[in-house]
């Protein structure tokens, strides 16, 4: 069983910051790719941000400049850093991995792991 976690979701006024992470658990060999997504009110679920295990990152247009993902392979962590936000980035923000997980015996696999999401809202 493997599962992700959010966390550092908020309310934060137009221009501040916050950082979200995602820590993935369970019987993980390894994690491949890590990524951020989003869906507002109304609107599609949408790539936010998105790192290999080596560190190649690929941002949406929306964000590119003001956001910056990273992750830490030792802690399954994967993170967003958000600067100026607007209140079009409200939204619930859920993480996903690409998951190794398995045994030598049994064999390995790769699963999609999401997160349960983590509200941001960005108000004055």
């Amino acid at each position: 069983q493997v599962q992700a976690v959010e966390s550092g979701g908020g309310l934060v006024q137009p221009g501040g910051s916050l950082r979200l992470s995602c820590a993935a658990s369970g019987s993980i060999f390894t994690i491949r790719g890590m990524g951020w997504y989003r869906q507002a009110p109304g609107k599609k679920h949408e790539l936010v941000a998105e790192i290999s295990r080596g560190g190649d990152t690929n941002y949406a247009d929306s964000v590119r400049g003001r956001f910056t993902i990273s992750r830490d392979n030792a802690k399954n962590t994967v993170y967003l850093e958000m600067n100026k936000l607007a209140a079009e980035d409200t939204a619930v923000y859920y993480c996903n991995a690409e998951v190794m997980t398995g045994t030598a015996f049994a064999g390995y696999k790769y699963l999609e792991v999401w997160g349960k999401g983590t509200l941001v809202t960005v108000s004055s």
